[in-house]
């Protein structure tokens, strides 16, 4: 099979669906949910979100010069679809969706209770997006171990990619372990393993190459000539 060339679109997917809390001139708040959110730039730590001028959230952004990115799980599939097809305009979507709003450390807008991590930004610059400093992230010490370790895959996050939503699954390895010994024999034995079990064994009572019958036991006591497992 070969492969279609589309007109050109984004399809960098997938990506994260962030609810992202605003609040305008006058107090009132609102939560719009965002596709498209990305890193900037580690140090300094900056962000940015890609909002429609047409949107309701969009003024009140400006207005205010501050939003926080909520980051989102499974548990909050409903909710995150659900602020992103309503208007603030029209409807209450802490009301509806029945998430908590929460003070921010340092920004005056609400956060998510609800969400594992909020990331508080304040607007630098505004292009056809919005550029940000992040001014505080906020960890949900839910899903922190004995070793003050943040574990964010035990929230199950929540991933979007071409109009549908994902949870992470199962994880495939951690960051470097291509390069580790240890991770990279692990992964080698599995593939070993994997090849031995798609193997055909030899059929009970069949002749085998020597000639002699297959018992079918594969509990027999090894002969002489089996070798002794290797410590690994």
């Amino acid at each position: 099979m070969g492969k279609q060339t589309w007109k050109a679109g984004n399809m960098l997917y997938p990506l994260p669906a962030v609810m992202v809390s605003v609040r305008g001139k006058n107090g009132e708040d609102n939560i719009i949910t965002v596709a498209w959110a990305g890193t900037v730039c580690t140090n300094p730590p900056m962000v940015s979100i890609s909002v429609r001028p047409e949107r309701y959230s969009y003024q009140m952004i400006k207005e205010s010069g501050a939003f926080v990115i909520n980051l989102t799980t499974e548990d909050l599939c409903y909710a995150t679809d659900y602020c992103g097809v309503r208007s603030g305009r029209d409807v209450d979507k802490w009301k509806e969706t029945g998430l908590t709003p929460e003070k921010a450390n340092v920004v005056d807008v609400p956060v998510i209770k609800e969400s594992p991590v909020n990331i508080e930004c304040r607007v630098v610059k505004v292009e056809d997006m919005f550029i940000a400093d992040v001014v505080a992230v906020d960890v949900d010490e839910a899903y922190m171990d004995e070793k003050d370790t943040f574990h964010l895959s035990m929230a199950k996050p929540l991933a979007y990619s071409h109009g549908r939503y994902y949870g992470m699954g199962e994880e495939l390895g951690s960051f470097g372990y291509s390069v580790r010994k240890a991770e990279k024999k692990k992964i080698l034995i599995g593939k070993t393993a994997g090849k031995q079990a798609g193997r055909k064994a030899p059929e009970t009572g069949k002749k085998t190459s020597s000639g002699k019958k297959n018992t079918g036991n594969p509990g027999g006591k090894a002969g002489s000539g089996a070798r002794k497992p290797r410590r690994q």
